[in-house]
C-alpha cells in the first residue's frame, strides 16, 4: 500500500528482535500497513521452519513523501553503527540487509540511487515507473508489482465494455504521469475512443490551472481515466469534482478509472472529499491479494493485541556514548483482540500484499543463510564462525524466479523477463451511509506481454446489480445499432459520429460497427441488416408455377406435332402431303417433336447428364429442323425452275438431294456439338451470386464461345433458310410452300434475335425459362406457320387437296 510512503528495513540480529521508529505523525493508513508489516514479522519468527536461530529485526519510517525526510532515514538506515555516519562502524551495529518501500517513483528513484552505492536490495511494491523499468543504472532494485504500461490495455477492454467512448484523461503532472498520457492516447484513439478533456494536476502547487473550457465544451463526458500517485490520489479527484459542479451540475455521478493498485477504502474513510458527484471508482489489484484468510490475523490479533501502545510493553534505552535511541518491546503483554472494525480494516488488499513481500524476502534471506552456513571463516585466531551475511550477498536469490512466484499468488515472470500478473477489477462507491462499498467486478486475464482479455463473472454482476446503481453513459451520442455502420462526423473527434445504414449485400451484427461485412457465398443479409441467413436452392422445377406451365405448354405441343405427324400419315397419298418432298415433312415434323421435347431436359435439378445434354440435343435437333425447311425451300425454287422449258434443273429433283441438304447442314452442327462435349463439356453448378437470397442450380455451359458457336451456326441456317424462301415467295402457284416458310421463319428468327438480350438480361432460373420459352415459341412458329394450313385443307377443304389446284399458276 503507498498511501503513507513507508520504508521498511531489514536487519539480522542473533536471538533478538529489535525495533525502532522513527515516526513523524501518526496517519490512521500507516496504522493499518504496520499491522500487517507486524504480523508478518511475528509469523516468521515463530515459525521453526524458517531462518531458525536467527530473529529477523526492523526498522519502521514514515518520510510522508518528503525527500528531505527521506534522505534523513535513508542516513539512519546506511549508519550501521550508533551515529548518522556512513561506512563509519562504532559502538552497537546492525546488519541492514534490505529496504521494503512503497513511494512514489521520484521517491523511489531516490532510495534507489542511495542505496545502489551500498548494494543494498530495494524491495519495492509500488508501479514500476519507466525509467525504473531499465535495470542497468537500477541494479538493485526489486519490483514485486509489473511495469505501469501494463494495465493500459485492460483498461481500454474495461472502457470497451461499458461502451465509455468519451472520456476525461487525469494525470499526476510528473514525469510518470505525462509519459502515461503521451502513451495511452494513441490507444485510445486507435480503439474509438477519444480523451477530449485532458488535464494535469500539480502534485506540488496548492494552485491548479484548470481548462474550463474543456469541461464546459463536452459535459457529456461521466468517465475518467487517472493515472494514480499515492501522494495526490485525492487531490486530483476533489479538483476536478469541484469543476464539475461548477460547470456542469451533473445529474448523474461520474466514473474514475484509476491506476491505483492499493486498497482505497482507508482513503475514502477517511479522507474529507466529498463524493456528491462522484458514482464510483474501477481499480486493479494483483490477482491473489485478496487471499488471505481472516482467521490468520484473527490469530495475530490474539497474540499479538493492539497496535503500539495498546498492544506492546515497550521500554527505551539509550547509552549514554550513543546518538541513536532504541526501544525494545517484548510483544507478549497486552492480548486483546481488536475489535471487529479494525479487523476489517487491517483485513485491506494492500496489507495481504505487504505480508506475502516480507515472506518471500524471508525465504531469500533463509535460502542465502543456508548457503553461508557451509562456509566458515577463522575469527580470533583458531575458532571458526559461519561468515555473516552481506546485503550484498542476498542479490543472487532475488533476480531468479522463485523470489517473484513466492512473493504473490499470481505474479510471475513474463517470456521478455517482466513481471507479469492478472488482475482483479474492484468497483468502489460511498454509499449514502458513508460507508464505503467494494464490489470485485471481473478479472483481465494476461494473453501476452500486453495483452488482457476481459473476463466479467455472473456472480460478480449480480452483486454490482445490488449496489443498484445504474453506471451512467459517456459517449458522444447513440450507439449505433447493427445494421448501421459509424460514419465520423466532419470536423469532429473520431468518437463523434452519425449511423449509416449497411450497403447492400452486407451487414453488421455488433452496435458501433466500423464497417459492414458482406456474408458468406452460401448465406444473404436479412431484412435489417443485422444477421446472415442460409440462401435457398433454386432451379427451374417441376413444383414452381413457372416450370408447371413451360412443361404443360411443352407437352400439349409435343402431343399437337404428334397429332400433325398423325393426319400426315394417315393422308400420305394426297396431293398436298405428297408436294415438297413428304419425307422432308416427317423430318421436319419428327424435329419439331423431339425439339418440343427437349424442353424437359430444361427443367428439374441439373444433373450431369441433363447438362450434358440439353444443349447438345436442342442445337442438333433444331438445325435438322432449319435443314428440312432449307432443303424444302431450295426443292420449291428447283421445282419452279424445272417447269420452264430447256431447264436442267429437272434432273436434281428428288428424295436425294433434300437430303443430303438435310445431312450436310446437320453433321456440321454435330461437329460443333461434338467437339463442345470432348473439350469443355457443361457440368451442374452452383451460382452463389446472381441472386441475393438464393442459390441458383444451374448447368455452367463449359464454353461460352462453344455455346455461341451451335447458336450462330443456328442462327446462319435460318437466315439463309429466310433469304432464299423470302426471294421465292412471289413464284406463282396457287399452292407455294415458300409463302409458308418465309412467314415461318420471320417468326423463327423474331424469337431468337429477341432471345439473345433477353437471355444475357436475366437471371438465375429465369434465363433457363428464357430459353425454353423460346425453343417453345420457336417450334409452335414452325408448326403453325408450315402445317396448320395444310392440315385446314386436308381435314375442312378437302376439294382443294388435288393435283390441278396445287399446281394450277396464280397471275
Amino acid at each position: 500500500m503507498a498511501q503513507d510512503s513507508e520504508l521498511v528495513s531489514w536487519k539480522a540480529d542473533s536471538r533478538e528482535l529489535r525495533r525502532k521508529q522513527h515516526m513523524i505523525g501518526k496517519g490512521s493508513m500507516m496504522f493499518w500497513k504496520t499491522l500487517s508489516f507486524l504480523f508478518a514479522i511475528q509469523d516468521i519468527n515463530q515459525d521453526p521452519r524458517i531462518l531458525y536461530n536467527i530473529t529477523l529485526g526492523y526498522n519502521i519510517y514514515d518520510n510522508y513523501y518528503d525527500a528531505r525526510m527521506t534522505s534523513d532515514a535513508l542516513l539512519n538506515l546506511v549508519s550501521t553503527g550508533e551515529a548518522n555516519v556512513p561506512n563509519y562502524s562504532c559502538g552497537r551495529q546492525e546488519n541492514l540487509l534490505a529496504v521494503l518501500e512503497g513511494s512514489d517513483a521520484d521517491i523511489s528513484i531516490q532510495i534507489s540511487t542511495i542505496l545502489g552505492i551500498f548494494k543494498i536490495p530495494q524491495l519495492s511494491y509500488n508501479f514500476v515507473s519507466p525509467v525504473q523499468s531499465d535495470k542497468t543504472p537500477f541494479p538493485f532494485s526489486y519490483h514485486v508489482v509489473p511495469r505501469d504500461g501494463t494495465l493500459k490495455p485492460g483498461i481500454i477492454q474495461l472502457l470497451l465494455h461499458f461502451s465509455w467512448t468519451l472520456i476525461g484523461l487525469i494525470v499526476a503532472d510528473t514525469d510518470n504521469g505525462e509519459s502515461f498520457m503521451r502513451i495511452l492516447t494513441p490507444m485510445l484513439i486507435k480503439n474509438g475512443i477519444c480523451a477530449v478533456v485532458s488535464q494535469s494536476i500539480s502534485v506540488t502547487d496548492k494552485s491548479v490551472n484548470i481548462r474550463f473550457a474543456q469541461f464546459s465544451k463536452w459535459k457529456q463526458i461521466n468517465v475518467f481515466v487517472y493515472y494514480a500517485e499515492a501522494s495526490s490520489f485525492l487531490k486530483a479527484i476533489f479538483v476536478i469534482q469541484k469543476v464539475i459542479a461548477v460547470l456542469t451540475r451533473p445529474i448523474v455521478g461520474k466514473i474514475w478509472v484509476t491506476t491505483a493498485l492499493w486498497d482505497l477504502s482507508l482513503e475514502l474513510m477517511y479522507s474529507d472529499v466529498s463524493f456528491r458527484y462522484i458514482h464510483g471508482i474501477f481499480s486493479f489489484f494483483m490477482q491473489g491479494n485478496t487471499k488471505r484468510k481472516p482467521g490468520d490475523f484473527e490469530a495475530f490479533y490474539d497474540s499479538v493485541g493492539e497496535f503500539v501502545a495498546k498492544v506492546f510493553s515497550c521500554s527505551y534505552l539509550k547509552d549514554v556514548s550513543t546518538v541513536k535511541g532504541w526501544i525494545r518491546c517484548t510483544e507478549k503483554e497486552k492480548r486483546e483482540t481488536l475489535p471487529q472494525e479494525d479487523l476489517q480494516r487491517t483485513l485491506s488488499l494492500d496489507s495481504s500484499c505487504i505480508y506475502n513481500i516480507i515472506w518471500a524476502t524471508a525465504r531469500a534471506l533463509h535460502a542465502a543463510h543456508l548457503s553461508l552456513s557451509k562456509r566458515w571463516v577463522m575469527k580470533g585466531g583458531s575458532r571458526l564462525e559461519i561468515q555473516k551475511l552481506q546485503a550484498w550477498q542476498l542479490h543472487l536469490f532475488l533476480q531468479n524466479s522463485p523470489f517473484y512466484n513466492s512473493s504473490m499468488d499470481g505474479i510471475y515472470l513474463d517470456e521478455r523477463g517482466d513481471l507479469a500478473a492478472d488482475f482483479d477489477i474492484i468497483y468502489w462507491t460511498v454509499l449514502p451511509n458513508k460507508s464505503i462499498a467494494r464490489v470485485k467486478f471481473g478479472n483481465l486475464k494476461r494473453r501476452s506481454t500486453l495483452d488482457f482479455n476481459l473476463v466479467i463473472n455472473p456472480d460478480d454482476m449480480a452483486q454490482m446489480n445490488l449496489l443498484n446503481k445504474f453506471l451512467p453513459p459517456s459517449r458522444c451520442g447513440k450507439s449505433c445499432l447493427p445494421g448501421f455502420v459509424k460514419v465520423v462526423q466532419e470536423g469532429k473527434p473520431v468518437c463523434c459520429y452519425d449511423c449509416v445504414p449497411c450497403a447492400e449485400g452486407t451487414i453488421s451484427v455488433h452496435e458501433d460497427a466500423e464497417k459492414c461485412n458482406k456474408c458468406p457465398e452460401d448465406q444473404h443479409p436479412n431484412k435489417d441488416s443485422d444477421k446472415c441467413i442460409s440462401k435457398l436452392k433454386t432451379f427451374l422445377s417441376y413444383e414452381g408455377h413457372l416450370g408447371i406451365i413451360l412443361a404443360a405448354f411443352a407437352l400439349f405441343l409435343s402431343l399437337t406435332t404428334g397429332f400433325v405427324l398423325g393426319i400426315f400419315i394417315k393422308f400420305v397419298e394426297t396431293p398436298i402431303v405428297k408436294a415438297n418432298n413428304q419425307d422432308l415433312s416427317y423430318i421436319l415434323l419428327g424435329s419439331l417433336l423431339l425439339s418440343f421435347l427437349s424442353s424437359f431436359f430444361f427443367i428439374g435439378q441439373p444433373r450431369r447428364a441433363t447438362c450434358l445434354l440439353r444443349q447438345a440435343a436442342f442445337n442438333i435437333i433444331f438445325s435438322v429442323a432449319i435443314s428440312s425447311l432449307l432443303a424444302k425451300t431450295i426443292m420449291v425454287v428447283l421445282a419452279f425452275l424445272a417447269t420452264k422449258p430447256g431447264n436442267s434443273m429437272r434432273r436434281w429433283l428428288g428424295k436425294s438431294l433434300g437430303n443430303s441438304i438435310v445431312f450436310s447442314c446437320s453433321v456440321v452442327q454435330i461437329m460443333i456439338c461434338t467437339i463442345w462435349l470432348g473439350t469443355t463439356p457443361p457440368f451442374p453448378d452452383l451460382d452463389m451470386h446472381s441472386q441475393a437470397a438464393e442459390i441458383v442450380v444451374q448447368c455452367n455451359e463449359g464454353s461460352v464461345t462453344m455455346f455461341y458457336s451451335a447458336l450462330g451456326y443456328m442462327g446462319f441456317l435460318a437466315v439463309v433458310c429466310f433469304t432464299i424462301a423470302f426471294l421465292a415467295r412471289r413464284l406463282p402457284a396457287a399452292f407455294n410452300e415458300a409463302k409458308l416458310i418465309t412467314f415461318s421463319m420471320l417468326v423463327f428468327c423474331s424469337v431468337w434475335i429477341s432471345f439473345v438480350p433477353t437471355y444475357l438480361g436475366t437471371k438465375g432460373k429465369y434465363m433457363v425459362a428464357v430459353q425454353v420459352f423460346s425453343i417453345l415459341a420457336s417450334s409452335a412458329g414452325l408448326l403453325g406457320c408450315i402445317f396448320f394450313p395444310k392440315c385446314y385443307i386436308i381435314l375442312l377443304r378437302p376439294e382443294l387437296n388435288t393435283k390441278e389446284q396445287l399446281t394450277m399458276k396464280v397471275k
